[in-house]
């Protein structure tokens, strides 16, 4: 089994736990501090991932990179050199960011969010800085290794600890007001950080050749050409990511100040946000394990392929990433659209935003392609162009959420629409980049059967929603319901031979089984 299926498969099993730990912390969260309570988590959450983008400088995905171009050739001294040009950048970052961060958050709170109770979330959120600074370097360094093992562990015990601590700090702070539940959340999120970093750390001093302290700075002078190399893929990465996250943002600062022009006070703008961002998103979201670590896996694998002109393994490796996009994305769109309702009941106790979750599914598809694309981009040099996509997206986001939101007869919709809008434009502009750059087959055939097996599972679905589960609203009957539409789906698609044995035998799981 080649690294590339075994990172992925790594990546996304860690994933799929982690998702699903931090899916029942955030039903833990929305019981307890109800929508009000997340909106002011999901206004803050946004200048926690800023931060993290602007201390980190896309510099995971660059090292990643460089890394494997050096394991190519067996160079060691230029790992050498990437790592401690890398520290030295982000640790650089940290010390600037994290006083910035701590002056900069009362202004924020009271100014832009127009809700200051958003400041002990925002305050919560500094001492991140310096982890995050420092472990991005050592998850770079991994990846580019092909070693997905460490990144994978640690994403779990991220989480494992990070739910531990918010179900206990929450409890402890709900009594002094919503906004200190909301920063203890916060808080437990900079702990699991830490947990993550500290882990990493330790394996990281295990699993190298080479001692990094060793002539570190002689390593450091001597990188003026590493850091130039670093930069031109981390650069663009962190363009795009930045754009994403300023847009993130800036999203809630311009839902509030839209839905105020439509008549909709501050507090209910922070409720109705909260529904949006903090029950439908997190549930649209939760399939994106699996093409996060396809992603991570993609960008060493074809940087690997690229370096050495293998234009034919390139294509292969991009066909298989579509394909299984589209085996997880199909289903999960039919499951999270068919079962919008009794699925928002069963996991937050209420209904309340499931037209969200319907109106997004199909859109959420698009989102499921969006970061195979962006890494294979940047695999080829081309993190310039996927920057430039995420900036038209991303102003087409803002502008569509400000145009909508601001009208009362679309309101909190108007921000579900912009969400809409600015997914399948950015999307179909990574696909159509990708497509100047590479030799690429479109087998209409494949894409035709996907849809087909995603009707089928999809109506059948819904027969049994209104003639089962409406007319027994019990757990048990979602669960068959569900486990129902999976089996069609699976049926049809290995009927179809979208999947195949010689798939399956390729990860470490079926591998045993089949073998």
């Amino acid at each position: 089994m080649n690294k590339f299926l075994k990172g992925t498969m790594i990546l996304m099993a860690a994933g799929l736990v982690t998702k699903l730990l931090g899916f029942m912390n955030r039903i833990v969260i929305n019981r307890m501090i109800g929508a009000e309570g997340v909106g002011l988590f999901v206004m803050s959450s946004p200048t926690l991932y800023l931060v993290i983008t602007i201390t980190q400088l896309g510099l995971p995905v660059a090292i990643s990179k460089a890394v494997a171009e050096a394991e190519a050739t067996g160079d060691r001294n230029k790992t050498k050199k990437v790592l401690a040009v890398s520290l030295a950048v982000t640790g650089s970052l940290s010390l600037i960011l994290t006083p910035a961060l701590m002056l900069a958050s009362p202004l924020l709170a009271k100014t832009l969010f127009t809700d200051p109770r958003t400041l002990y979330p925002l305050l919560a959120i500094t001492p991140i800085v310096p982890i995050v600074a420092v472990s991005a370097v050592i998850r770079g360094y991994f990846q580019g290794k092909q070693n997905m093992k460490p990144s994978a562990i640690a994403q779990v015990l991220e989480q494992i600890v990070r739910i531990a601590l918010i179900i206990f700090l929450a409890q402890k702070f709900l009594p002094l007001g919503i906004e200190y539940a909301a920063a203890a959340v916060m808080g437990a999120s900079v702990l699991g950080e830490l947990a993550s970093f500290l882990y990493l750390f330790l394996m990281f001093k295990a699993k190298k050749k080479f001692r990094v302290r060793k002539a570190f700075f002689k390593s450091l002078s001597g990188g003026k050409k590493t850091l130039a190399d670093l930069m031109n893929v981390a650069l663009p990465t962190t363009g795009s990511r930045l754009i994403g996250n300023v847009t993130w943002f800036l999203e809630p600062i311009v839902v509030s100040h839209s839905l105020l022009l439509a008549g909709i006070a501050a507090g209910a703008a922070t409720q109705q946000y909260g529904l949006l961002a903090g029950f439908a998103i997190p549930l649209l979201t939760l399939p994106s394990f699996f093409t996060h670590s396809l992603s991570t896996a993609l960008v060493p694998a074809i940087s690997e392929a690229n370096a050495k002109d293998n234009k034919m393994m390139v294509e292969h490796r991009f066909q298989q990433a579509l394909r299984f996009v589209l085996i997880a994305g199909c289903l999960s769109t039919v499951i999270l659209y068919v079962f919008a309702e009794p699925l928002m009941k069963w996991l937050y106790g209420s209904t309340e935003g499931f037209e969200f979750v319907q109106f997004l599914a199909p859109f959420f598809l698009f989102t499921y392609f969006q970061g195979p694309l962006g890494a294979i981009l940047q695999a080829l040099n081309l993190a310039n162009a996927a920057m430039i996509n995420s900036l038209i997206g991303s102003v087409i986001k803002i502008l569509a959420i400000f145009i909508f939101a601001s009208k009362p007869e679309y309101g909190i919709n108007g921000v579900a629409l912009g969400i809409a809008i600015s997914t399948v434009l950015v999307t179909l502009l990574h696909f159509a980049t990708v497509l100047k750059k590479i030799q690429f087959t479109v087998y209409l055939g494949m894409y035709g059967k996907f849809i087909l097996a995603t009707l089928v599972a999809g109506l059948s679905g819904i027969f049994y929603l209104r003639h089962v589960v409406e007319q027994y609203p019990s757990l048990l009957f979602l669960a068959i319901g569900i486990v129902m539409v999976v089996c069609i789906y699976l049926i049809l698609i290995f009927a179809f031979k979208l999947l195949t044995k010689s798939d399956l035998i390729r990860l470490p799981l079926f591998n045993r089984i089949l073998r």
